[in-house]
């Protein structure tokens, strides 16, 4: 496996087979880290042998969807076991995926520091400025709405856009306007698929937002990111009167997710439609105690930026 992957100039490779009975086919897959022939991932997939083509697009969809999370989990593992002084861009961003995506302020600014640290050794690194740009726009929505925060945040997302127009997950980070391209580069990228799914239930577009957040579910079971469809799911359910649904997905958030304030928020009034407004008044509390600035007005201005 070190001389396949050492051949192939890579440090990952996933290695499988195909074993059929009938009308029945198994196939099974697993992820190594060559360098140190650990097993990251394994599956193992029994389907029926109908139609050949459609059944390599559904192994295929399926594998990449586990493989992201796998890779980007062993490679941030990786990170922590390296010497500081030998830290470059790439490891630099991985430092700081721990603080972007948590959505409050005091981790955006950590991931900031980190991902304009990466900005100076690699200027045109559009991976970097996408993270920059979130952490940035996070910052402005829950950190004081400050103009500064939001005018830089739009330019990280420019310079990220401008420069990796063949980045699925650049994209979605950096123009969330322009998730329907990144889904077109890789439409099995969870990640893109938890954001475009956020950006439609915002929108008022909850049936199309349940449908991606449930496909990046059935992708990325184990991502380590999948909270973020959860939160999707939340404000779609939401504002499609199933508040039921609504506080199921908030609580798989805050169950992820404990700083993040706004699914708390949605959780308090779902359960306020629900008819159990003590549980509603506890969960507002809970809001506040995270968040002591936060209003409905404020979260509006953040939604509408």
């Amino acid at each position: 496996m070190k001389d396949v992957a050492a051949t192939l100039g890579v440090r990952y490779v996933l290695e499988g087979g195909v074993r059929k009975a009938g009308n029945r086919v198994r196939i099974t897959a697993q992820l190594i880290d060559a360098e140190t022939d650990a097993h990251l991932w394994a599956e193992q997939y029994d389907r029926l042998l109908e139609d050949v083509f459609a059944l390599q697009d559904e192994i295929t969809m399926c594998v990449v969807g586990a493989i992201e999370p796998s890779v980007r989990k062993a490679e941030i593992d990786r990170i922590k076991r390296q010497r500081p002084d030998s830290f470059t861009a790439y490891d630099l961003l991985l430092q700081s995926q721990q603080f972007v995506f948590a959505g409050m302020p005091a981790e955006a600014a950590k991931a900031i520091t980190l991902l304009e640290q990466a900005l100076k050794l690699e200027p045109n690194y559009s991976a970097a400025h996408a993270y920059l740009s979130w952490c940035l726009h996070a910052r402005f929505g829950r950190g004081g709405l400050r103009e500064e925060d939001r005018l830089a945040a739009v330019d990280h997302a420019r310079a990220a856009v401008a420069l990796g127009n063949d980045d699925a997950t650049a994209l979605a980070i950096a123009a969330l306007v322009l998730a329907d391209r990144a889904l077109e580069l890789s439409n099995c990228n969870v990640f893109a698929l938890c954001w475009n799914a956020a950006i439609l239930a915002w929108i008022g577009r909850s049936q199309l937002a349940i449908e991606r957040a449930q496909r990046a579910l059935r992708l990325g079971p184990f991502d380590s990111l999948i909270w973020r469809a959860h939160h999707a799911l939340s404000i779609a359910y939401f504002d499609s009167h199933r508040y039921g649904d609504a506080a199921d997905s908030a609580r798989s958030v805050i169950a992820a997710n404990l700083a993040y304030s706004l699914p708390r928020a949605i959780l308090a009034a779902a359960l306020v439609r629900l008819g159990r407004l003590d549980e509603a008044r506890a969960t507002a509390q809970a809001v506040l105690e995270h968040e002591p600035s936060f209003t409905i007005h404020g979260t509006a201005r953040y939604a509408e930026s």
